[in-house]
C-alpha cells in the first residue's frame, strides 16, 4: 500500500467520496434509464465491503483498544436506527431511500461518511481502507438518489443537480475536515470507543440501507455483486494478515 500520512488518506478518500458522489448525479442528469439499472449492483457491493470490514477487522481492532468499543458499536448503530427515525417522522416519509430520502438527512448521513474516514484512518491505514472503499462505492449509488428526490419535487434539473451536490457531495469532506483535528488529538482508549461507534453505523448503513433498497430493485446478478464486495474485503485483510 502505498505510503501516505492519515491526513493525506483522509483527504483522498473524502475527495473521492465527493468526486465519485458528482459522477452518480452527473450520470443520471444524462442517461437516467441506465443509471437506474446499474444502481442496484453499487449498492450490494458497496454493502458486502462495508459489513465485512467491522466484522472482521475494524470491530476486533476497537475492542483491542477499548473493552467497551462493543457497546459503543451498538450506541453507534442505535444512533444511525432513532436519527433516521427522527427524520422519517419530521419529513412524513414512511419509507427511506438509502434509510434516508430528506434532502436534510442526506446531508446528514453524508456528514458522518466523512466523520467516519476521520475515525477509521486514524485507528489503522487499513481499516480506513476498507471502510472509505465501501463508502466510495456507494456514493455514486447515493447521487444519484439524491438528484433523483429533487427532481421529483418539480425542481429544474440544474438547480437539482446543484443542490444535490451540495448537500450529498461536499458535506462529506467538510466533515472529515472538520473532525480530523479532533480524533487525532484521541488517546488509544477513546479511539477505541470513537471506532467502535463508527463500526456500529457502518453496520447499519450496510445491513438497513443499502441492501434492502438494492433488494428493492432486485437485479439479476445482484447477490453475486455482494458477495464480490465481501470477497473484496475478505481477500484484503487476508492478505494484510498474511503479509505480516
Amino acid at each position: 500500500m502505498i505510503e501516505f500520512d492519515t491526513f493525506t488518506w483522509i483527504a483522498i478518500f473524502a475527495i473521492g467520496s465527493a468526486i465519485v458522489n458528482s459522477i452518480g448525479i452527473f450520470v443520471i442528469y444524462k442517461h437516467e434509464l441506465w443509471c437506474s439499472k446499474i444502481k442496484a449492483y453499487f449498492m450490494c457491493f458497496a454493502a458486502g465491503v462495508l459489513i465485512s470490514t467491522p466484522l472482521m477487522f475494524a470491530l476486533p481492532n476497537a475492542v483491542e483498544m477499548n473493552s467497551a468499543a462493543g457497546i459503543s458499536a451498538l450506541f453507534g448503530f442505535l444512533f444511525m436506527f432513532f436519527s433516521n427515525e427522527v427524520i422519517k417522522r419530521k419529513t412524513n416519509q414512511k419509507s427511506l431511500a438509502f434509510g434516508i430520502t430528506a434532502v436534510e438527512g442526506i446531508g446528514i448521513h453524508s456528514f458522518i461518511d466523512g466523520l467516519i474516514y476521520a475515525v477509521t484512518f486514524s485507528a489503522s491505514i487499513l481499516i480506513g481502507f476498507l471502510s472509505g472503499l465501501g463508502l466510495v462505492i456507494h456514493e455514486f449509488a447515493e447521487g444519484v438518489i439524491t438528484f433523483s428526490i429533487l427532481i421529483e419535487t418539480k425542481m429544474d434539473k440544474k438547480k437539482a443537480a446543484f443542490y444535490a451536490f451540495i448537500v450529498a457531495a461536499l458535506t462529506t469532506p467538510i466533515g472529515a475536515f472538520i473532525a480530523y483535528p479532533f480524533v487525532s488529538g484521541l488517546n488509544t482508549s477513546l479511539l477505541g470507543l470513537a471506532l467502535g461507534f463508527v463500526c456500529g453505523v457502518l453496520i447499519y448503513v450496510s445491513a438497513a440501507h443499502l441492501l434492502p433498497e438494492a433488494r428493492g430493485h432486485e437485479k439479476k446478478h445482484s447477490t453475486w455483486a455482494f458477495l464480490g464486495g465481501v470477497a473484496l474485503a475478505v481477500f484484503i485483510v487476508l492478505t494484510k494478515i498474511i503479509g505480516g
